[in-house]
């Protein structure tokens, strides 16, 4: 009988399989235009034991040029006023998770000076939207679990930024703000998870990646809305969607995909998908505006 993998067994065989070809990205310049924005479904420590999803996630960031910053608004990160974390390089991280292995709360995921992406954020800012900088405060696990995958040099500076509310104009409104950005070669990252109903999973669906009936609703009336780019009908989630008291009881995994929509060129332009499917019955689909 074969023994079980040790916790992030598959994230190192990755570190030594696949990797080291992040050394070969293309960096960004300006004749390449503006930088995509993302919403991606972050996973957790698991992560790191899906070989499947590291290979997605790993092969999403390869196919574009090497952003010259990330700006990243994590669900993990609800704070008002709007505030931005430690820019100094090898901040500490977050490891706001439990139940996980030992090894998880000692990765690490230094990452160069980001001062000039958090001056750029503060100066995009209006006078009513004032900008606080948490100067203890390192990037949480919505942010780095799947960065150390997509970037797993941590060449790139990372700046994260919390989700000041759960108002989807606003959001967008604070998506557009960041628009410039893009501009600059700074990849956009809303992070969350296309459904999240944590406390309503069976054992079949931990185990067997069964998948409820309320999270395959909603992935799918997402799906559609985010196809035909109906900005109205994603805003209108509480009364409109199917499944939401289960597939979001909470709403912050949720909401950081207006974050990304904001940020896009047209908001109601049709997204890229670039990730489907479920993982322990949740949807992680994840997705790019041009």
């Amino acid at each position: 009988m074969n023994a079980p993998d040790l916790p992030g067994a598959a994230f190192d065989r990755f570190l030594v399989s696949t990797a080291p070809r992040s050394r070969d990205r293309r960096p960004w310049t300006t004749a390449d235009g503006a930088m995509p924005a993302l919403y991606l479904s972050h996973g957790a420590p698991p992560l790191f034991d899906n070989a499947r999803w590291i290979d997605q996630l790993f092969a999403w960031a390869q196919a574009l040029p090497t952003p010259r910053a990330i700006l990243i608004v994590s669900a993990h990160w609800e704070s008002a006023p709007l505030t931005i974390s430690a820019s100094a390089a090898d901040t500490p991280l977050v490891y706001d998770f439990g139940g996980f292995a030992q090894r998880f709360f000692q990765m690490t995921y230094a990452t160069p000076d980001a001062s000039e992406l958090a001056a750029k954020v503060a100066s995009l800012m209006p006078d009513t939207e004032p900008v606080h900088q948490d100067t203890r405060r390192g990037l949480d696990h919505g942010a780095w679990v799947p960065l150390k995958v997509m970037y797993p040099d941590g060449d790139v500076p990372v700046l994260q930024m919390s989700m000041p509310t759960h108002d989807p104009q606003r959001l967008m409104d604070l998506g557009a703000r960041l628009r410039p950005l893009r501009e600059e070669g700074v990849l956009v990252i809303g992070s969350g998870f296309m459904t999240h109903g944590l406390p309503y999973l069976t054992r079949e669906a931990f185990f067997d990646n069964q998948v409820p009936s309320w999270s395959r609703d909603f992935d799918e009336w997402a799906a559609d809305a985010l196809a035909r780019g109906d900005v109205d009908l994603l805003s209108a989630y509480r009364d409109r969607a199917p499944g939401l008291r289960f597939a979001h009881p909470t709403v912050e995994h949720y909401t950081p995909l207006f974050v990304t929509i904001g940020a896009a060129t047209a908001a109601d332009a049709p997204v890229q998908t670039t990730i489907a499917g479920y993982e322990f019955g949740l949807s992680k689909r994840s997705f790019q505006v041009a």
